[in-house]
């Protein structure tokens, strides 16, 4: 299982009443955190662990807490302050050096299961939705709801804000579904780049209208694998939610056949596999021009970190499909800190908070 919030919806789901739950988000922080506000955890009464919200050095206490707050059918809040030396979270290890507050919350049939059931349901059809969490007084009951939502400007954003509402603390998440990977070309070097890519959580669409390839038994991570002719695609159900692309047939026709089948898709990330000039065959055999495109074409794929086995090279599409994605430059994070430091215990820009998350890890 992938630390997708859907997939954490996913584990739940059919356990909802089987077991006890509670839900933890990180709702406030303040300086260098693992996670950042809207970060998702799920825990049960069998000492399972969804998700991840320090990176492992607080989830043990915060199960212990979650139980204690399920046991009193209430919401609670706890805060971790990794800079005091006299507070518990320094004791647990956490080396960050900074304050998370995370609310806990029961999730319970009485309380609509916090909406977790509708959330899901619009992750799943592909449908940004607005969480929102009350912050709880003492004692308080547990309480969350389902909005409909814009899409965030890219695929897997999650956007999350305390606001007043009706005299009260919220915390309102914005959460879409995560990428939407399109696969065109189903070999042998296909397999690494789509499990790669399900670790993730991203939806796979895995296109190759050849018999022998695409074959199920070797892509049990894809989420569909599509027959349909490349240039057709774009009647299929699935096409409208494509967020990212990569052709990779080794086939000349059949790749260009799929940029004429993308040519005015709108995709954030678009590449072919191979060396420049192939490139300028696929094109000509098209007879498309970069110009026409809705997208940049990125060939050759990925990003130049070596090696050369079909693993290594999924790894490099993957990492520069990704950094495009969430808007990075693919830069080593020791090189690009000090921009992300936030000063006098301010918030870095929500468009900062991916790197600044994976960099802070203990």
């Amino acid at each position: 299982m992938n630390n997708s919030l859907l997939a954490m919806l996913d584990a739940w789901y059919p356990a909802r009443d089987s077991r006890g739950w509670v839900l933890g988000v990180v709702y406030k922080t303040q300086g260098s955190a693992y996670r950042k506000p809207g970060a998702f955890m799920l825990f049960d009464d069998e000492g399972g662990q969804y998700g991840l919200l320090s990176g492992g050095c607080l989830e043990s206490d915060l199960h212990r807490k979650a139980m204690a707050s399920l046991a009193s059918g209430n919401a609670s809040t706890v805060r971790y302050d990794s800079s005091d030396e006299d507070e518990m979270t320094f004791k647990l290890g956490l080396g960050c050096g900074g304050v998370v507050d995370i609310l806990l919350q029961p999730v319970l049939a009485s309380a609509n299961y916090l909406a977790l059931g509708e959330l899901r349901e619009r992750l799943k059809a592909r449908m940004a939705a607005q969480y929102w969490q009350r912050i709880p007084h003492a004692g308080e009951a547990p309480a969350a709801e389902v909005a409909p939502a814009a899409a965030p400007s890219f695929a897997g954003r999650r956007v999350a804000q305390l606001q007043a509402r009706n005299d009260r603390q919220y915390l309102c998440t914005t959460v879409s579904p995560e990428p939407h990977l399109l696969l065109v070309g189903g070999g042998i070097d296909a397999r690494p780049l789509v499990r790669m890519a399900s670790g993730l959580g991203w939806e796979i669409t895995l296109l190759d209208p050849r018999p022998a390839n695409a074959r199920l038994e070797y892509f049990p991570d894809a989420t569909r694998i599509s027959r349909v002719a490349p240039e057709n695609m774009a009647s299929q159900n699935w096409f409208a939610s494509i967020d990212a692309a990569v052709i990779m047939t080794h086939s000349k026709p059949l790749d260009a056949d799929a940029l004429a089948g993308l040519r005015n898709k709108t995709l954030a990330y678009c590449a072919m596999i191979g060396p420049p000039h192939r490139r300028d065959e696929v094109l000509a055999h098209a007879g498309i021009s970069p110009e026409r495109l809705a997208f940049k074409l990125h060939g050759p794929a990925g990003l130049d970190i070596g090696g050369e086995l079909p693993e290594s090279i999924a790894l490099s599409i993957l990492a520069q499909c990704h950094a495009v994605l969430y808007g990075r430059e693919a830069q080593p994070v020791a090189s690009v800190w000090p921009q992300f430091e936030p000063a006098s215990g301010a918030e870095p820009p929500l468009s900062q908070i991916h790197t600044k998350a994976n960099s802070t890890r203990n």
